[in-house]
């Protein structure tokens, strides 16, 4: 008789499903969800019961794994639309992630926060990582560079060391393979050529003048973001512009007193600042449709495209002056064997450290991995120098702080744009 009439007596009410920003089990976008998406708590009639009532989309249940994604305009892991992980992180926490900070509801109904603590030492793990693998492949490059200057070849082998490393983790199920057909191969075309470029200059930079000199003309990148937007149609207010003339007065000062400075060292970093431009750009364009591959894979595929693309131009370009270098470096070290460690060392760390940046992309906001970025250059660049003791003079040393100064600015004045963006879509 009590459990008929506290039946009765209950009014049991379920939030109606929102079709505004339908979900997608593989791509959630954290600006088009809010709060009102949370679990909420619907009092019912009886003061001595409550029954939560759950926002569900398309067919979401409360716990449902879901994923983060972070999208920036400028950068090629936030175009993918996911981050570079061995598989999408599950957790119990990300449906209150989604909206904010990880939430659980408390025995009396209230939302609190947790994992905090957690979250963050989480993020400290990855950016360390991020840096220390972006170091370690930046001195071994070096390296081998100065024994063996043959920055095609040793292109090609990071990105099959890459290539190697996706089908591994591919064949023991360890990250899931994408389904792909000929459209997605045609898609990955543009994208990957562009990577090439950026990816074989830089390298041509690096064995042409120093570590450092080469990642303050690359921090240059955002100059050519904006004119090359520009020119395609997108639009960028005045702080924006007003922040890349510290770029560009920077990267000159620190070029014209630069010690080891070489013009081919100095196209190579500019040009692999325009291919990784066009890269981002034409993904966002072509790559539209393949929102359901994570940026893991698309990262995967297209280093695989890339090296395609590299190799037989390779052997076209220095081929014939391989097995002299090969010699005459094994001379100048003395060991082989820590001329192939340091080869494969640069290999795999390169691989890594692209690995970590989408990483930490999953976990943070585009304006904290831009700045996260920036000062990742930072430290590139004081590691370099230690490293390799290059002589820096002051106005070298204030030049190359201007332009990473702006940098900082431009991530700064560009952090509300891609927010505009999203309001317009939602009209």
């Amino acid at each position: 008789m009590l459990s008929s009439n506290l039946l009765s007596s209950t009014n049991v009410t379920f939030s109606k499903p929102s079709s505004r920003y339908p979900l997608n089990a593989s791509l959630l976008d954290p600006n088009l969800v809010n709060r009102s998406q949370s679990p909420r708590i619907t009092r019912c009639q009886s003061p001595a019961l409550q029954i939560p009532s759950l926002s569900i989309n398309h067919g979401f249940r409360f716990g449902s794994a879901v994923s983060q994604i972070s999208e920036s305009r400028s950068d090629f892991g936030r175009n993918l639309g996911h981050t570079c992980g061995f598989s999408s992180r599950f957790s119990s926490h990300k449906l209150g992630a989604a909206a904010g900070t990880p939430e659980e509801i408390s025995p009396d109904g209230e939302i609190e926060a947790s994992t905090k603590p957690n979250k963050n030492l989480k993020l400290a793990v990855v950016f360390g990582l991020w840096y220390f693998q972006n170091i370690v492949f930046n001195i071994f490059n070096k390296k081998v560079l100065n024994i063996f200057p043959y920055p095609w070849l040793l292109a090609s082998f990071q990105l099959f060391c890459g290539a190697i490393w996706m089908l591994v983790i591919w064949s023991l199920k360890i990250q899931p393979c994408p389904k792909i057909d000929k459209s997605f191969i045609i898609a990955l075309l543009g994208p990957a050529l562009f990577h090439t470029i950026g990816h074989i200059s830089a390298c041509v930079s690096f064995s042409k003048v120093a570590v450092s000199f080469t990642h303050v003309i690359k921090s240059a990148e955002p100059v050519f973001t904006v004119v090359f937007s520009s020119f395609l149609g997108d639009s960028y207010p005045l702080n924006v512009w007003l922040s890349i003339l510290p770029i560009v007065f920077g990267c000159s000062l620190a070029a014209i007193t630069e010690v080891s400075f070489n013009f081919g060292g100095l196209w190579g970093a500019m040009i692999s600042n325009v291919g990784f431009v066009l890269r981002n750009i034409y993904s966002k364009k072509s790559l539209q449709s393949f929102k359901e591959v994570n940026g893991l894979n698309l990262y995967g595929w297209i280093t695989i495209i890339s090296l395609l693309y590299l190799f037989p131009v390779a052997i076209f370009v220095e081929g014939s002056q391989w097995i002299a270098g090969y010699h005459k470096a094994i001379e100048t070290i003395g060991q082989p064997s820590t001329f192939y460690l340091w080869v494969i060392v640069s290999g795999i760390f390169y691989h890594l450290y692209n690995q970590s940046s989408y990483e930490a992309l999953d976990d943070i906001s585009p304006l904290t991995f831009s700045v996260g970025n920036t000062m990742k250059r930072v430290v590139v660049i004081i590691a370099s120098v230690l490293v390799f003791r290059n002589p820096v003079r002051p106005l070298n040393a204030l030049g190359s702080a201007i332009a990473i100064f702006g940098t900082f600015l431009y991530s700064q004045a560009t952090a509300k744009k891609p927010k505009v963006e999203g309001g317009e879509k939602k009209n």
